[in-house]
């Protein structure tokens, strides 16, 4: 569930702060968001115009990655009024060390499967 409140300081390694990155990934739209950003910052215009969506649907989109804390949006030097979003990296690298538990969970998991199962004599069942 994503709340209204933001990222908290409790970091993006939280319970919450996972749930928000995942609830902010789990829509396609801002996916292609993320992926357009992986390019370079753009501003919020661009962004709609390259997705085809109206200024007032990506504003949404954009808060909702925002509060998620996986992208940022600042002004320009030049001209504080226009804002560009970008990624922030480190919001994913608790989502990045979250999957790597599983990970080595099932790693683990299945390691110890597969050593049950070539003990396990041909042809005796259990």
């Amino acid at each position: 569930m994503v709340h209204a409140e933001g990222p908290r300081s409790e970091g993006v390694t939280s319970a919450s702060g996972i749930d928000r990155t995942l609830a902010a990934l789990a829509d396609p739209t801002r996916r292609s968001v993320i992926e357009l950003l992986r390019k370079r910052p753009r501003r919020a215009g661009e962004l709609a115009a390259a997705l085809k969506l109206s200024a007032p649907r990506m504003s949404q989109h954009l808060r909702v990655l925002r509060r998620s804390g996986l992208v940022e949006g600042g002004g320009l030097d030049e001209d504080a009024r226009v804002r560009v979003y970008r990624l922030r990296p480190k919001a994913l690298a608790g989502l990045r060390r979250w999957l790597a538990e599983v990970e080595q969970f099932w790693g683990a998991e299945l390691d110890a499967f597969k050593e049950h199962a070539e003990r396990r004599q041909p042809g005796r069942r259990r």
